[in-house]
């Protein structure tokens, strides 16, 4: 009886597990716009994140930038904390390497980021809006520096 017990007691623990506890694992698309090369492209993203410890998220993601020529393709890596303030509203703070492949001949590049912002949560969905800041060099030594909005909606599992 005790292992029933304490089994039903585990299945429930995990069923009423939140988003941001260690061991969920989430799903997220990203769509936006950006300018390059004197384009205006739509981007789309997907990305996929394991908490691997409670409130802290670590991940991978792409993004295609569509519309204009040549064409540009992401891959990051992110790691983001989402502060347990709340059940509901949680701010979070990250960082992210990314390596931008460009089509043509352009050549590659990386870039080291960060981002801010605040996390809804409602069941296993969660939305987020903040701000994230890109640091690249380009070849002749000079540092550039972007910001953008970001807007994600992910699903936990």
């Amino acid at each position: 009886m005790k292992k029933i017990t304490l089994g039903l007691m585990a299945t429930a623990l995990l069923l009423q597990a939140g988003v941001f506890d260690r061991g969920s694992k989430s799903v997220a698309v990203t769509v936006g716009s950006g300018t390059g090369f004197d384009n205006t492209y739509t981007i789309v993203g997907v990305s996929a994140n394991y908490f691997a410890l409670n409130g802290l998220a670590v991940g991978i993601g792409y993004r295609g930038w569509f519309g204009g020529t040549p064409t540009m393709n992401e891959v990051d890596l992110p790691v983001t904390y989402f502060l347990p303030l709340s059940a509901t509203f949680r701010p979070y703070a990250g960082v992210f390497y990314r390596h931008t492949f460009i089509s043509g001949n352009y050549d590659d590049y990386e870039t080291l980021g960060a981002r801010a912002g605040i996390a809804y949560a409602e069941g296993r969905v969660y939305l987020s809006v903040g701000w994230a800041e890109e640091w690249y060099s380009r070849s002749n030594g000079d540092t550039i520096r972007r910001g953008y909005p970001e807007l994600t909606a992910a699903i936990s599992f």
